[in-house]
């Protein structure tokens, strides 16, 4: 398995895998991309994604997804760490997510929940926290 910059050729692929895994994709654009990376199997096919959507100092971890049949081998954790350290690189010095499915997954690696309320206004205003995740998604922080 290969971990990679997304490319713009990645597009159709890591919206396929948000789908199929029911995860919003209709805001994840070629100009989006910039943030995220893909995760390629053997034959070259992609097997996940995670992303970055940037916000001044502070940035959205979203559209983690692994396929089933990639699970269980590290390649999510692995993924957020480059997604990590990206945003160390960047001068990003907080992460916020939203997840329905993987709270447990992002406290042991280090997020902590937060009231929604709390999030900073750039990036409520964003897609993901103003549209399309419900309500009732656990809203996550960590503090790089």
């Amino acid at each position: 398995m290969k971990i990679r910059a997304a490319t713009s050729n990645d597009l159709d692929a890591i919206k396929t895998l948000l789908v199929e895994s029911d995860l919003p994709s209709s805001d994840v654009t070629a100009e989006l991309l910039n943030g995220f990376f893909v995760v390629q199997n053997e034959k070259g096919v992609l097997v996940g994604s995670v992303g970055l959507e940037r916000f001044g100092h502070k940035a959205l971890l979203r559209s983690l997804v692994v396929t089933t049949a990639a699970r269980d081998i590290g390649l999510a954790r692995s993924s957020v760490a480059c997604a990590e350290d990206l945003a160390r690189e960047s001068g990003i010095s907080e992460l916020w997510l939203l997840t329905t499915t993987a709270t447990e997954f992002f406290r042991k690696s280090r997020y902590v929940a937060v009231d929604r309320a709390a999030v900073p206004v750039e990036v409520q205003a964003s897609t993901q926290f103003s549209t399309l995740c419900p309500s009732s998604a656990a809203c996550m922080k960590k503090a790089l």
